[in-house]
């Protein structure tokens, strides 16, 4: 799925394939026409970024790999690999922190009532202790919602003390298309209050691609940060070095927060985030070996597997589109009615009944849908062959919402004879404005009649 990160990335892309006629039949060119002259009404795209997330401790074990320091400590899957580890670590001030990929983990409460994903420990014993507390139950944060997330690993750390930090990140700048450095003197704490209460203390780097991190902009980047004279050269190597594993590992984010001075003049990565280009999993297949699905939604990981693409929203109009921008310009003419989307699902262009049958059940999955939009491309598949599909799904599934379909293409005539024919309250349209109009309509009285609590049975007649 190619990612809009606004609209008008959208229309640049839609323009072009106007210029080129690729795709497009003549109802959609003046389609996306209409949603390229209502940009200064248009509401930015919903885009979920799809980029792995590993978690902290992987994100240690590859800092280290690369020679930049991190606190020494290990995971555990269980209280007696907690106190193992524990018992590693020399001393016994150590930090033991719930493995789940969301920010807030230290001011967040388990579904146990345990409060707190970050906690500092003092000994082996209490380490299997709290460990018994967070792994098997989920983490609810600001970041997570109420459903939370389920810790399945804890990991411990030796605690050390900072005499400095500092916030530091690699990442893609989009509006120059090339890697910058973000940093801040106001580490350790979150970067977007610091962006929002005082910008300034925000110092941005553009990075030239073709000459990478220099000494000098590494050290000028260490001294802007105000490490102490004793650490600029640990410092400047820290900072090379973490360019290096976004350039060599195709990260899109790396965040350092806090990067510490410690009391005994060491740099150390206290806490890191890494995230990795989806598109570059065959180039990194030991990153991608560390992806926890656990974390995931599990309708997306579901569908990834078999070769779909679907995010959810928070609207309630579903949504199956061939295409990834015909599933765009779809979602924005929903919008356009008045309506909201469900969810992007993109089937490609194998709209086989299995895949039609697994999408229906993705998207019926969520309780919010009150009518499900069906918007194909016949070209690679005959339409006659996905209204049958479509037909044999709803039928097995016995389901009760309403589906508006618009089957453009190949043999569409005889598909929307086959929707007519069928019995089922499946309504066929041709136009794709009436089409996304009437599914905006279905989906208020649905809703309207959920509210009072009555059924509700449509007949289309247009």
């Amino acid at each position: 799925m190619r990612p809009y990160t606004s609209f008008t990335h959208l229309r640049c892309h839609v323009q072009a394939r106007l210029q080129k006629a690729v795709c497009l039949c003549a109802e959609e060119r003046d389609i996306c026409k209409q949603l390229i002259a209502k940009q200064e009404t248009r509401q930015p795209l919903v885009q979920q970024r799809r980029n792995l997330s590993i978690h902290e401790y992987r994100s240690a074990q590859l800092l280290a790999q690369y020679g930049i320091g991190v606190p020494k400590g290990d995971v555990a899957h269980n209280a007696r690999e907690a106190e193992a580890v524990a018992k590693t670590i020399e001393g016994d001030d150590m930090v033991i922190k719930a493995q789940v990929l969301a920010g807030g983990r230290g001011k967040g409460h388990f579904d146990n009532g345990f409060k707190g994903g970050v906690r500092i420990v003092y000994s082996p014993r209490e380490a299997g202790i709290l460990a018994e507390q967070m792994i098997g139950h989920k983490l609810i944060t600001k970041q997570t919602g109420e459903r939370g997330r389920i810790c399945n690993s804890v990991y411990i750390v030796e605690r050390k003390f900072a005499r400095r930090e500092f916030y530091l990140a690699v990442l893609m700048d989009r509006q120059s298309q090339a890697p910058v450095i973000v940093a801040s003197s106001q580490g350790g704490m979150d970067i977007e209050t610091v962006a929002k209460e005082n910008p300034d203390a925000i110092i941005t780097t553009k990075v030239n691609i073709h000459e990478g991190v220099t000494d000098q902009m590494a050290e000028g980047v260490a001294r802007e940060l105000g490490f102490s004279e004793q650490c600029i050269g640990q410092a400047k190597d820290t900072i090379q070095k973490l360019y290096k594993i976004f350039m060599e590992k195709d990260a899109t984010q790396i965040e350092i927060n806090p990067l510490s001075e410690t009391s005994d003049h060491q740099v150390l990565c206290m806490d890191a985030k890494l995230n990795f280009d989806d598109n570059a999993d065959f180039r990194q297949e030991e990153i991608f070996s560390w992806r926890d699905t656990s974390q995931e939604d599990a309708d997306e990981v579901k569908a990834a597997k078999a070769g779909l693409n679907f995010i959810k929203l928070d609207g309630d109009i579903g949504c199956l589109v061939n295409g990834a921008g015909l599933a765009m310009a779809t979602m924005d003419i929903i919008k356009l009615n008045g309506g909201q989307p469900a969810n992007f699902l993109d089937v490609g262009g194998g709209a086989t009944p299995e895949a039609i049958k697994l999408a229906f059940e993705l998207i019926t999955s969520d309780p919010k849908v009150t009518a499900i939009f069906v918007n194909i491309f016949g070209g690679i598949v005959r339409c006659d062959a996905i209204a049958k599909g479509l037909i044999q799904v709803v039928e097995q599934m016995n389901l009760r919402t309403p589906v508006i379909a618009r089957l453009q293409g190949t043999n569409m005539e005889q598909a929307h004879k086959l929707i007519n024919e069928s019995g089922l309250k499946i309504f066929s349209i041709d136009d794709l404005a009436t089409a996304a109009e009437k599914s905006v309509q279905f989906s208020k009285v649905v809703k309207m009649a959920r509210d009072i609590d009555v059924g509700v049975e449509f007949t289309l007649g247009i």
